[in-house]
């Protein structure tokens, strides 16, 4: 297959990419070829990309051309990257990789021969199929209509305007928006609120889809790093007074990747730090029902200042498949979004929307289901992890869906690359990067079922194994925590 072409990558952004590609290793034309596959199959470097010449690539990279054509030469003997005379060369596939859907990295299809960590999204609740009968009874009352709700149904955006007020945040329907799902919601968010060039802020790491639409919109995103138990506030203050970026994305509600939660202090404190620098925030709440410590939540950020722009989604809660979430601010800004919607679609699905509020009237029996099987898998894979991979560090989480392990040495990308080889995805650090740092660590989520945890373990502890990433036969230094 012959893939159309895009802008040439210029060394410098590819160097970026790759990060510390050899680790702690002497640099060669095996470990940059094995890293730029990574890239290629983890969706980074999608097919067509035009890569930089060699010579400029050889001195972003401060290593000889003679070891770039040699890395050139396998990917194109693997057939990762296609070239011709006068063309240059550009990334591409194989066979074998577009047959099992290793194209898009992050959201290939499973097979049986592949076990996918790479995505935290749990399957579909057992009440989902008795909603659906539910739904069906509704649908034929709006069957004579002509099914564009550019709002969202009426009667979801009042079930999920009572589910905030019963959080402490008093809303009313007409302050809510529904979205396909917590991605499109921001999506739209950020086309009303932020111009190509201007700077967002984000915590670092981050949702790896959001800093997507950042990219996708032009935008520069501002990392502020997140410290062992969660958010350095001073930092955040100061990067806010400093940067004046036009809005901030924050996830204080069981961060992705790292699954802390922001307490009310911390709440009231950031609050106050978008207050007086006038600074907008968008905050997403998707992970915010898989709450696993059984304590008192803290207050929505919403209620502590007006400045905050919620979404949320029925992803993580109940089932992905859906493909709905939400936005909860003022009246206004709903309308202006509304507004603007029309660039881009003209509403939700109307029998998805019917599925899900029925989902809502039994939320809270739906949710406490799944959080228990939640805490049950959490344990499977710690308990795996401990057996398997006995020296990764991670803080076991307060809630959300993945631990956020230190593996001890920068090779998580490598580690990526020889574990999809043993038959199990994952999700790099660099995925969580804005600048494709982070190879210490790698995000392993809990929501597959135990037997399938445990084999996906092992499978990744015998990838960590093999050698591929350090010069010793494990990369596991660290003492777990």
């Amino acid at each position: 297959m012959v893939f159309p072409v895009t802008a040439q990558l210029r060394g410098r952004k590819l160097a970026e990419l790759l990060g510390p590609w050899h680790g702690a290793d002497r640099p060669s034309s095996s470990l940059l070829a094995v890293a730029v596959r990574h890239l290629v199959l983890d969706g980074r470097l999608p097919p067509g990309t035009r890569l930089p010449a060699e010579r400029e690539l050889a001195e972003s990279l401060g290593v000889s051309r003679t070891l770039i054509t040699r890395a050139l030469d396998r990917l194109r003997e693997e057939g990762f990257v296609a070239s011709r005379r006068g063309a240059g060369s550009w990334t591409t596939l194989p066979d074998a990789a577009r047959a099992t859907g290793a194209s898009g990295g992050w959201y290939p299809p499973a097979t049986p021969e592949v076990i996918n960590l790479a995505q935290a999204a749990p399957t579909a609740p057992p009440e989902l199929c008795a909603a659906v009968d539910r739904a069906r009874v509704r649908l034929p009352e709006h069957l004579t209509g002509h099914g564009y709700q550019p709002h969202g149904l009426p009667l979801l955006r009042e079930r999920i305007a009572e589910r905030f007020t019963q959080r402490g945040l008093p809303t009313t329907p007409e302050q809510v928006l529904v979205t396909h799902g917590a991605q499109h919601a921001f999506a739209l968010v950020l086309r009303m609120l932020v111009s190509p060039g201007e700077r967002v802020l984000v915590e670092h790491p981050t949702y790896p889809n959001a800093l997507e639409a950042l990219r996708g919109l032009h935008a520069r995103p501002v990392a502020v790093p997140m410290v062992e138990d969660g958010w350095d506030l001073e930092l955040l203050a100061a990067t806010l007074r400093q940067t004046s970026p036009r809005l901030a994305y924050l996830l204080p509600d069981f961060h992705n990747p790292t699954g802390v939660r922001l307490d009310a202090e911390g709440r009231a404190r950031l609050a106050r730090a978008l207050a007086r620098t006038c600074t907008n925030a968008v905050v997403d709440e998707t992970l915010v029902d898989i709450d696993l410590t059984g304590e008192e939540p803290p207050p929505p950020m919403a209620a502590l200042t007006e400045r905050v722009i919620t979404v949320g989604s029925a992803s993580k809660s109940f089932w992905g498949g859906l493909r709905l979430g939400w936005v909860r601010a003022s009246e206004e800004f709903v309308q202006r979004v509304v507004a603007g919607r029309a660039a881009l679609d003209l509403g939700s699905p109307v029998f998805e929307q019917l599925v899900l509020a029925e989902l809502l009237t039994d939320a809270d029996e739906v949710l406490a289901r799944r959080r228990a099987e939640v805490v049950e898998r959490r344990q499977c894979l710690v308990d795996a992890l401990r057996e398997h991979l006995p020296h990764w560090r991670f803080r076991l989480p307060d809630g959300g869906l993945a631990l956020w392990c230190d593996i001890g040495e920068p090779v998580s990308s490598r580690l990526a690359v020889a574990a999809e080889q043993h038959g199990v995805r994952v999700a790099p650090g660099a995925r969580f990067s804005v600048h494709g740092s982070l190879e210490r660590w790698i995000r392993v989520p809990y929501t597959l079922p135990g037997d399938q945890s445990v084999e996906a373990i092992r499978r990744l502890a015998a990838a960590a194994g093999t050698g591929c990433c350090g010069s010793g036969p494990t990369i596991l230094t660290a003492p777990l925590a």
